[in-house]
């Protein structure tokens, strides 16, 4: 991931992480204002509930704002902007998990018709005709892996992280998927 909306001369996003680390509040304002409406985009992309986008949108700034030392510790070759999503992607999964965990089941007598997932929604939004079809046709773990790094542009390193899955599982992953997308617009 690159850099998002720097101006020449102005620190990268490393380099302002390690400012909040130090407790620079000037630096984590910065880096909100670069990072928060990416980091919006990418959370719809994932979920229609604008209440639960908000929540973790703050519950990640609050993360970093706390926890910034611990990337200034343990940034060995990965960047600022992919620690945040990372960060991002697991407090949704949070969510999710506290929104089921919440949720009463449906009245067994009256079955309701599945409303497509938020992340299908954005698939089919993103992605139509043959190449959509064949991607929605796509088991859910390969899936995953073809959207985390084609539609959203991570390297296997973020995909493994964001998935907690192994970089060896990610790459076999992306490599069953491709092959099965050929297959299916062969």
């Amino acid at each position: 991931m690159r850099s998002v909306r720097k101006a020449p001369g102005e620190p990268d996003e490393e380099h302002l992480v390690r400012l909040v680390a130090r407790g620079d509040r000037a630096a984590f304002e910065e880096l909100y204002r670069r990072t928060a409406p990416w980091m919006a985009v990418r959370l719809r992309r994932r979920c229609a509930d604008e209440q639960i986008v908000a929540e973790v949108m703050q519950e990640t700034y609050l993360a970093v704002w706390r926890a910034a030392g611990a990337f200034v510790g343990t940034a060995a070759g990965g960047t600022a902007v992919g620690w945040l999503w990372t960060i991002a992607a697991r407090r949704l999964v949070d969510a999710f998990r506290r929104r089921a965990h919440h949720a009463e089941p449906p009245p067994a007598a009256a079955p309701q018709p599945m409303a497509p997932a938020a992340e299908e929604e954005a698939l089919a939004a993103t992605v139509g005709g043959e190449v959509g079809d064949a991607l929605r046709r796509l088991a859910p773990e390969l899936r995953q892996v073809l959207q985390a790094m084609v539609l959203d542009g991570l390297s296997v390193r973020e995909t493994s992280v964001l998935l907690g899955l192994p970089e060896g599982t990610v790459k076999t992953r992306a490599r069953r998927a491709r092959i099965e997308m050929r297959r299916a617009l062969a």
